[in-house]
């Protein structure tokens, strides 16, 4: 069988499961004859690390994981209206959770999911979280027996620290969309499952929470410094590690800390600051473990690089810094195919089908206006208020505040850094080689030529962080040669430092530290503004616990935008069901440059007029739609196995 593609090398015999590989009724459903060769499995460090290696394998690809994906579910985002209603980001919008499991096009649901498969579109999240979780098992109760004395105990120990996270990963994944579910700790027999849910959210994080710090104690800093990591060198980059063990069991206890979990499904936002203070220092602690050592240069990981002689084309000052980029997070080009996450990504999967990349994925973001982005007229439209909210001004401040400088005639003039790095705005120069005018430069005002809502932009922005604007039919960075190699991340540094930062605000406001790193909630957000040239928390957030909390989330907003984080923050910091969040809107303006003045001038400098935001939509939400509903098979299989309130 082959292993995570041709990324993770071991030749291994793995164990054969009779076990379902769909839905939780499946697992439930079959024959308690599930065994495992212990000869063939567990005989030596080789065949048993194949073993666990079909559960990387199992890891969704959230971009290319179907053909025209989605996974950006908060205010953030929309879809154009020539993508219809096919997307569960319009099902959301309408309050239709249940679309999850009727609709394949995200990375949650797959019918036909295999994980024995090395095909992309055959994986996710419901359909592999059960099977993945009692292999799990399978694998620690092997290790407490005989079947596994030939190991040594260094190598019991890698194998059994990747189990426990595994455990832990895939339970904490579900539970973010559905709650709290059975924490299942020993492979019961196929069918005899009729562990209750638990009532408290809380309670099943901190189990993930201890899977995770326990894996921590038994992983790797770095698996090419093992002896056996060893046979296997230049191919460990995805190989779990002490710190992504570390930072998620921090997040595990961030989450549990959270107003969600901390107060129950809600409505008002009367609690959105109401965290469990005690949670959030064990994050802080997990977390400014991680944070420490990178700071002192002990790690394979840095913060990348943000160092652009032209930042709208992600063209670095310094070519040796190809791969170290902050674009190099999400997306790498003419670089051989190399797999996305430059020196930040502490958890992802496999990727081994890069090209990939080449088909709809990547042309999910450009317009569609006389092709100038090729194939589906489907598009992912960023939203003016998410922008507006997240994407201050250079000198640290929300352009909502008055002492900010932002001027409506010039709104894109002196904005954060990361604006001109992830935003695709009026006049931005989106055809690098030879084009008409109304290709090259995008006409993004109202009226605009590529504001049409089914071919172009319904709200007067585009994106390109996880995509390069490059990527169209004249600059033909989606062909063959540009070796455009798009994936995102699970887990990324950068997050390890906003999530420490929340941790500290709830521990003990913007001046708190944790007891294993010298940096303070501000110090932490500081740093991630300083990479990029930002400017630093102004003091007139840092003296108010809920001010500064405020100021933690919105720079959490700009700098994972689009990261597919945004829906699960707004649940878990009770903010989901309340305006201005469920607000989705258009930038509405008027030019007043000419079309000659984007040849020789900056997009950003431009003037224009009657600059004001429209509504597009808003969503309508009750307590209901802090979790998503079970399916009914599953809500049906025994009487512990409650749906969740609302759904029933």
């Amino acid at each position: 069988m082959k292993k995570i593609y041709n990324v993770l090398k071991y030749t291994a015999v793995a164990a054969c499961f009779t076990l379902g590989t769909t839905a939780c009724t499946e697992y439930l459903d079959k024959e308690p004859d599930s065994t495992v060769s212990d000869v063939a499995a567990f005989q030596n460090f080789t065949n048993f690390q194949g073993f666990v290696e079909e559960i990387y394998n199992c890891i969704p690809d959230k971009e290319k994981c179907m053909w025209c994906t989605s996974f950006n579910w908060g205010e953030d985002m929309l879809m154009n209206t020539g993508a219809g209603n096919a997307h569960l980001i319009n099902s959301l919008d309408l309050g239709d959770f249940r679309a999850w499991y009727s609709n394949n096009q995200h990375w949650l649901n797959k019918p036909n999911a295999n994980p024995t498969s090395t095909n992309k579109f055959d994986h996710a999240l419901t359909q592999h979280a059960w099977y993945c979780v009692r292999k799990c098992n399978i694998g620690l109760e092997a290790l407490e027996g005989d079947v596994a004395k030939n190991l040594t105990e260094e190598e019991k120990n890698y194998i059994k620290g990747q189990l426990k996270f595994f455990r832990a990963w895939w339970s904490h994944e579900m539970m973010q969309f559905f709650g709290p579910l059975p924490y299942l700790e020993k492979s019961l027999p196929a069918g005899e499952l009729k562990e209750p849910r638990p009532k408290s959210y809380q309670e099943t994080e901190q189990k993930a929470m201890e899977d995770f710090a326990a894996a921590a104690e038994l992983l790797p800093k770095d698996w090419d410094k093992t002896k056996p990591g060893k046979t296997t060198l230049g191919k460990n980059q995805i190989r779990l590690t002490r710190y992504a063990a570390l930072a998620y069991a921090g997040k595990a206890a961030l989450w549990a800390a959270s107003p969600l979990a901390q107060n129950g499904a809600q409505t008002g936002g009367a609690k959105t600051y109401d965290y469990n203070v005690e949670l959030a220092k064990q994050a802080a602690d997990y977390l400014g473990t991680v944070i420490a050592e990178v700071e002192t240069g002990e790690t394979q990981y840095e913060l990348a690089k943000f160092d652009y002689k032209n930042v709208y084309h992600h063209e670095p000052t310094n070519a040796s810094d190809a791969g170290k980029m902050v674009n190099d997070c999400f997306y790498t080009t003419k670089q051989g195919w190399r797999q996305p996450g430059s020196t930040e990504a502490l958890f992802r999967g496999p990727s081994s089908d890069y090209n990939g990349s080449n088909w709809n994925c990547t042309k999910l973001w450009g317009p569609k206006v006389d092709g100038i982005v090729e194939h589906d007229v489907i598009i992912h439209v960023p939203t003016a208020n998410y922008i507006n909210y997240a994407y201050g001004m250079a000198n640290g401040l929300p352009i909502s505040d008055p002492d900010s400088g932002f001027d409506p005639k010039h709104p894109f003039k002196d904005r954060d850094p990361r604006f001109y790095h992830d935003i695709i705005f009026d006049g931005f120069t989106y055809v690098k080689t030879d084009a008409q005018d109304n290709h090259k430069y995008a006409q993004l005002y109202s009226g605009g030529y590529w504001r049409e809502a089914e071919k172009g932009s319904r709200t007067g922005y585009l994106t390109q962080k996880l995509v390069p604007h490059t990527a169209n039919k004249y600059d033909k960075d989606y062909e063959w040669g540009a070796n455009l190699h798009v994936y995102l991340p699970y887990l990324r540094l950068s997050d390890v430092y906003l999530m420490y930062a929340e941790a500290c605000a709830a521990a003990g406001g913007a001046s708190y530290k944790s007891k294993t790193c010298e940096l303070t909630a501000e110090g932490a957000i500081n740093k991630i503004r300083e990479r990029c040239g930002a400017g630093l928390v102004n003091t007139k957030f840092t003296a108010d616990n809920k001010k500064f909390m405020d100021e933690v989330r919105r720079e959490r907003a700009c700098e994972l935008a689009y990261e597919g984080h945004r829906f699960n923050d707004l649940q878990r910091w009770l903010l989901l069901t309340e305006r201005p969040y469920t607000v989705k809107t258009s930038q509405e303006f008027d030019r007043k440059e000419n079309d000659a003045f984007f040849k020789t001038n900056d997009a950003r400098d431009a003037e224009v007029a009657n600059w004001t935001e429209k509504e597009i939509l808003t969503r309508k939400y009750d307590k209901k739609h802090y979790w998503f509903p079970l399916t009914e098979a599953d809500a049906n299989l025994y009487d512990e196995y409650y749906q969740n309130p609302g759904w029933e």
